[in-house]
């Protein structure tokens, strides 16, 4: 997608430039962003994921110095990378360890892979913090001083960011907001990860359709609906309404938690799961059930208090966190040898 400031106009400012990549299963996403926040250029291409992760992070590497140079940017204007990859990941050694969407990348030093291509330090992150760290930057959450992300799709993802710090974990694994237990009982419903009871077994894309199906009746694959086929059935089908209904309230309850143990000041939920966003009768109906629900379960100032809001970036949250986390990183080195 082509930018809206011109290329004299970027030139005029001498900003550095930060670049994002944000690699998924399906596709990878590349865009350029300046110091100040102005999107420069975006674009995507396919993953490829079986021609494994050298071959990707070298086609990534290529589309940095081509839009580099649809904006007409010297190669020398971009000062950092920042990388986002699907976890689990080493974030100190810079390996993307055994990813479930991307099983020929096992155990791989992507960090240094790129480094090594594009001659520019790169900055490594999980892709999901990195779309919290995208929206806290220029998002959904820019008037916050703290927030935690919860990307609602196939799965939960999750990101916490706390006065510009993103936590990111002993193990590379903060932020995993979608694998906190919100149902103890026997009956627990399993999680993509092979646990019980989390969040994500109940709030996930792929969730709100096995529980749509099982209350209808529906057993074959072929007949089996979309998470957005059931947000549009919901304005007839009660089934459907109730079913997004109840997402809604088994989300409060992961909010609710981790609004006591974080105390942030806003709750941004992203991802495609967001039944049409603030624009959407549905997708108003939704976020208030959440908010009142959440109101329900915690302290009184933390329920009075809270910004609950849907994210607004998009599929660009990714990689321009990437780039933000890149950013901060490039500011945070200049700071110690300035000082």
């Amino acid at each position: 997608m082509n930018c809206d400031v011109h290329p004299s106009d970027v030139d005029a400012e001498h900003e550095p430039i930060f670049a994002g990549v944000d690699v998924g299963g399906t596709n990878i996403k590349v865009g350029l962003i300046s110091d100040s926040g102005e999107v420069l250029r975006q674009s995507q291409f396919t993953t490829l994921q079986q021609r494994g992760p050298a071959d990707a992070m070298k086609r990534a590497g290529n589309e940095i110095w081509n839009l580099a140079k649809e904006c007409a940017l010297e190669q020398n204007r971009i000062v950092s990378i920042g990388l986002g990859t699907p976890g689990p990941l080493d974030v100190s050694t810079g390996y993307i360890l055994n990813p479930s969407n991307l099983p020929a990348w096992s155990n791989f030093a992507i960090r240094s892979c790129l480094q090594e291509l594009v001659h520019r330090h790169v900055s490594f992150c999980n892709d999901a913090n990195a779309a919290a760290m995208g929206e806290f930057w220029i998002g959904g959450g820019k008037q916050f001083d703290s927030l935690v992300l919860l990307t609602l799709g196939t799965g939960v993802g999750g990101g916490i960011v706390i006065n510009d710090f993103l936590i990111e974990g002993a193990h590379s694994l903060g932020g995993e907001c979608g694998h906190v237990t919100i149902d103890f009982s026997p009956s627990a419903r399993i999680c993509g990860c092979g646990q019980t009871g989390h969040l994500e077994a109940y709030t996930s894309a792929t969730a709100l359709v096995d529980r749509y199906c099982e209350r209808a009746g529906i057993r074959t694959v072929e007949e089996r609906p979309s998470a957005k086929q059931i947000a549009e059935l919901a304005a007839d089908d009660a089934l459907a309404k109730a079913i997004v209904f109840e997402t809604a309230d088994f989300l409060s309850r992961g909010i609710a938690m981790l609004a006591h143990v974080v105390d942030p000041q806003a709750i941004i939920l992203g991802g495609a799961m967001n039944f049409g966003g603030p624009n959407s009768s549905l997708g108003k109906e939704f976020l208030q059930r959440v908010r009142q629900a959440v109101a329900g379960q915690t302290f009184d100032v933390i329920g009075r208090q809270i910004q609950i809001e849907f994210a607004s970036l998009g599929g660009a949250a990714g990689w321009i966190g990437a780039a933000a986390i890149a950013r901060k990183q490039h500011h945070d080195s200049q700071a110690i040898i300035n000082h």
